[in-house]
């Protein structure tokens, strides 16, 4: 497992290297969640041990709230934990990266993870409650089996067109 700040910062550099400009928060935010998420998928296992909330927007980390008010990302330099991040966060980055903040946003609300979180939360008031990972694994279950889907549908379609 990686340290959430690593995975933080290895986002933020990654973005900034492939898009010229520093990633606004809600995207950060957004991106560490599609790679937690992503994580499970590839691995069965978290990336990094923190703990999102459910705010009203999507999920969110504390420490990286912090972290990106002080400006305190610093460079990734472990090639192991590049090695372990990196075709997770490549996957998430393909899928992800050029969507604006809110379409992320809203992409996180459909999230079963994020809407058990706001259970009993009114629509517009943040929340401290925090998203189970094993909901979170429940939300990589059901990626996971719409990839499998797919690629089984491609490969029908492959094959009809093959014998037509």
């Amino acid at each position: 497992m990686v340290s959430v700040n690593t995975v933080a910062s290895y986002i933020y550099e990654k973005y900034k290297s492939e898009f010229g400009t520093t990633i606004d928060e809600m995207k950060l935010h957004k991106l560490m969640y599609f790679a937690q998420r992503e994580s499970i998928i590839q691995t069965g296992n978290p990336l990094f041990d923190a703990t999102f909330r459910g705010w009203k927007y999507g999920p969110i980390l504390k420490e990286i709230r912090e972290s990106y008010k002080n400006s305190s990302f610093v460079p990734v330099t472990s090639s192991s934990d590049i090695d372990e991040m990196e075709p997770i966060v490549d996957t998430v980055f393909e899928q992800y990266a050029e969507k604006d903040s809110w379409s992320l946003s809203r992409l996180t609300h459909g999230e079963y993870s994020w809407k058990k979180s706001r259970e009993g939360i009114p629509e517009n008031i943040n929340s401290d409650k925090p998203i189970n990972v094993e909901d979170i694994r429940i939300d990589a279950d059901r990626v996971r089996a719409r990839r499998e889907l797919l690629e089984q549908l491609g490969r029908d379609r492959f094959k009809f067109c093959v014998n037509v």
